[in-house]
């Protein structure tokens, strides 16, 4: 007895690979317009955030310390803090938002 496997082979379609091509082409183009651009656009706001950064300005640093610039290089601030002043990185600076005179003052 000889046994052959049958295969059964679907035909492709014009049509079908179009609707492929469009599916592939429309999630690249919500990946790019809900992940990738928000992101790409934070970035750039931060950037800007930190090359702003001047003498008197109050900064939170990422780890939650709160000051008042004293001096800015390229890299660095010097921040005054409660008890003296210390030197951060200019990419440890948040951007969400400024430092409140009441934090400063250490009331808060």
């Amino acid at each position: 007895m000889n046994f052959t496997p049958s295969l059964f082979l679907q035909a492709s379609t014009d049509a079908g690979g179009m609707s492929t091509l469009v599916f592939i082409m429309g999630t690249m183009l919500v990946f790019y317009f809900f992940i990738m651009r928000p992101q790409l656009k934070k970035q750039k706001e931060t950037r800007k955030f930190r090359e702003t950064i001047a003498k008197g300005d109050r900064v939170v640093t990422v780890g939650g310390i709160h000051g008042k610039v004293l001096d800015v290089n390229d890299k660095t601030a010097l921040l005054q803090i409660d008890k003296g002043s210390m030197r951060v990185d200019l990419g440890g600076i948040s951007a969400d938002g400024a430092a409140s005179e009441e934090a400063l003052s250490g009331k808060a």
